[in-house]
C-alpha cells in the first residue's frame, strides 16, 4: 500500500519542518524527490540524509522568473513531475489597518500566485500522462481566519477555491487536486511562541496537544497514493479537532 515507486514528487518549501517531513514520507514511499526551497544548506542536509533519489532546487517563489523555471528544471533533471506539493509559504503579519500593500502582495505572491503557476505548469504533462497528484498545503487560518493575518488567511483560503476549480477541470484525466489544512503544528515558529500563549492555544485543541509535522506528511502521502485515486477537490484538515469542518 501507498507505494510511489517510479513517481517524481516536487515539494516546495522542503527545507522547513512540514516540507521536510513530506519529503521524507515520499522518499520512504519510493518516489524520486525534487526538493525546492530558498535555504539551500537545509536542502543539502536533507539530500545527505536520504542519500539517493533526491534532487535539490533553489527557488525563490517571490521571483516570477524562478517560479517559471522550476518545473522545466525539475523535468530536465528528473524527466517529469507526477506529484506536486505546494507547501512553501510566508507570513507578514499585521493588523488590517496597518498592513502595507507590499506585505499584502508579497504573501499573496508566494502563497497563492506561485502555487497557481506551478499547478498550471505540471498539469499539461499530467493530462497527457493521464495521472497526477496536486496537493496544496493550506491552513486552519484559511478556514476560520486569524486576527493580524488578513493577507495569510486570504492566501490560504484562496488555495481552497483554486484547488476545487482545478480538481473539476482535471478529474476526467485522472489528475486529483486536494488540500491539506494543518492546524497548530510543531515547528521552529511555534517554538518561538511564549510558553503561556502555547498553553492557551493547546486548551483550544480537543486533543490537548500540538500536532507533529509527520502527521501532516502522512495525510499528504495518502492523498498522493493510488489508494486516494477517487478523492479530489477535498480539504483534509489535520488540526486535532481545533476546527471541526
Amino acid at each position: 500500500m501507498f507505494d510511489l515507486t517510479g513517481k517524481v514528487a516536487l515539494v516546495t518549501g522542503a527545507s522547513g519542518a512540514i516540507g521536510g517531513a513530506i519529503a521524507r514520507v515520499f522518499h520512504k514511499m519510493g518516489a524520486t524527490l525534487a526538493a525546492s526551497a530558498t535555504r539551500v544548506e537545509n536542502l543539502k542536509q536533507l539530500a545527505d540524509e536520504l542519500s539517493e533519489r533526491v534532487h535539490i532546487f533553489e527557488c525563490d517563489l517571490s521571483s516570477s522568473e524562478a517560479v517559471d523555471n522550476l518545473v522545466p528544471d525539475v523535468e530536465s533533471a528528473c524527466g517529469r513531475v507526477d506529484i506536486l506539493v505546494n507547501n512553501a509559504g510566508i507570513t507578514k503579519d499585521n493588523l488590517l489597518m496597518r498592513m502595507s500593500d507590499a506585505d499584502w502582495q508579497s504573501v499573496l505572491t508566494v502563497n497563492l500566485e506561485a502555487p497557481f503557476k506551478l499547478m498550471r505548469a505540471v498539469s499539461k504533462r499530467m493530462i497527457k500522462e493521464r495521472w497526477g497528484r496536486i496537493i496544496n498545503i493550506s491552513s486552519i487560518v484559511g478556514a476560520v481566519g486569524n486576527p493580524g493575518q488578513t493577507n495569510y488567511a486570504a492566501s490560504k483560503s484562496g488555495l481552497f477555491g483554486l484547488s476545487k476549480s482545478a480538481a473539476a477541470e482535471l478529474a476526467a484525466r485522472n489528475v486529483t487536486v486536494n488540500c491539506v489544512a494543518p492546524g497548530f503544528i510543531e515547528s521552529p515558529m511555534v517554538e518561538r511562541i511564549p510558553e503561556a500563549h502555547k498553553e492557551y492555544l493547546k486548551k483550544s485543541i480537543p486533543m490537548s496537544r500540538v500536532g507533529k509535522p509527520e502527521e501532516v506528511a502522512a495525510a499528504v502521502g495518502f492523498l498522493a497514493s493510488e489508494e486516494a485515486s477517487y478523492i479530489t477537490g477535498h480539504t483534509l484538515h489535520v488540526n486535532g479537532g481545533m476546527a471541526m469542518i
